[in-house]
């Protein structure tokens, strides 16, 4: 009955991700910004039709649904995200050439930045950009599946919460409970974050070792990458209890460091911008590698998304403040 009351509130979840999907391309179709080729979007509407019907059939009839279906409708959910993101990339060197001309010498957006303001208490799990099993054997498909859906919805919710509680504490001027909800909107904000972060730099195609000017960085940081490699492994190896091993970019010293970070939020740094990150938490790998963390961080290094990491660098090396 668990698993039958899991697998029915999965596919509500699914059905509130394809109502927020549909308003998203129909605020695209408004946007004049956005050209839509003959091709693409007939693809993407078939798509989301087939799975908002399938979702409406699983959803009616919940005797039908089994747990291997939830896999075929991620697959088809990573599929129709994909479509989207591929409107996207076709629109990106025209709105390049627009941001040239609009964008003044003393206003720089990065690469993440929008227009839209996430309001206060509406964070939302970002979907994982491949299917749960994309990453086996090196990270088995139910570890997936439990660390996405599971824990980092919990660092979603938490942050939430928090996030609503201190504007509650505003609006009624009442601060007696503001450490315990500051605590609680750090610690959920950076799973969040690192979260979001961890699953785009992996891939079912990734592995092998970075290029250009991160290749160049990560010589220049660390003197090798076979340097880099051992120095980033063994952090994350001898993180004490749980937490994180990180390579950052540091606009103060103008090159890269390798942090660690107990949970998610302590023996940080500040004034650093995370690339690569690895999650340490034993909900990251223990169902498959057990205790054995080395083994887990030794086949991790297989799926990390060098060009994710790359794009993320050439964003981040343009922060540069006075060193000191």
């Amino acid at each position: 009955m668990d698993e039958r009351n899991s697998l029915y509130r999965y596919v509500e979840d699914m059905e509130k991700w394809l109502e927020q999907f549909q308003h998203t391309m129909h605020e695209l179709d408004k946007n004049p910004s956005i050209v839509f080729d003959n091709e693409t979007l007939p693809t993407i509407q078939k798509q989301l039709n087939k799975l908002m019907t399938d979702v409406n059939y699983y959803k009616n009839t919940p005797q039908a649904l089994y747990k291997d279906l939830m896999n075929d409708l991620q697959k088809e959910a990573s599929a129709l995200y994909n479509g989207y993101r591929s409107i996207l990339h076709s629109n990106s060197k025209k709105n390049e050439q627009k941001s040239k001309v609009e964008k003044k010498s003393n206003s720089k957006k990065s690469s993440e930045e929008t227009s839209e303001i996430v309001p206060i208490g509406e964070h939302k799990l970002p979907p994982l950009p491949y299917p749960y099993d994309a990453l086996e054997p090196y990270i088995d498909s139910e570890i997936m599946k439990l660390h996405h859906q599971k824990h980092h919805q919990s660092y979603v919710d938490g942050l939430n919460k928090a996030e609503q509680e201190m504007e509650k504490a505003r609006r009624k001027n009442d601060y007696d409970l503001i450490k315990h909800w500051e605590r609680e909107a750090a610690f959920h904000g950076a799973g969040h974050y690192l979260h979001t972060i961890f699953w785009n730099i992996m891939n079912p195609k990734g592995g092998g070792k970075p290029k250009g000017e991160l290749m160049k960085c990560i010589k220049e940081s660390f003197h090798s990458f076979e340097s880099f490699i051992k120095h980033f492994s063994e952090a994350a190896k001898n993180v004490e209890g749980v937490g994180w091993a990180i390579l950052v970019w540091s606009p103060r010293s103008h090159r890269l460091e390798i942090l660690q970070s107990e949970k998610h939020q302590v023996l940080t740094q500040w004034d650093v911008i995370p690339l690569l990150v690895l999650d340490v938490w034993e909900h990251a790998y223990y169902l498959q590698y057990k205790n054995k963390r080395d083994a887990y961080i030794d086949n991790w290094w297989n799926v990390v998304c060098w060009d994710s990491v790359s794009k993320r660098f050439n964003q981040a090396r343009k922060v540069k403040w006075q060193p000191y």
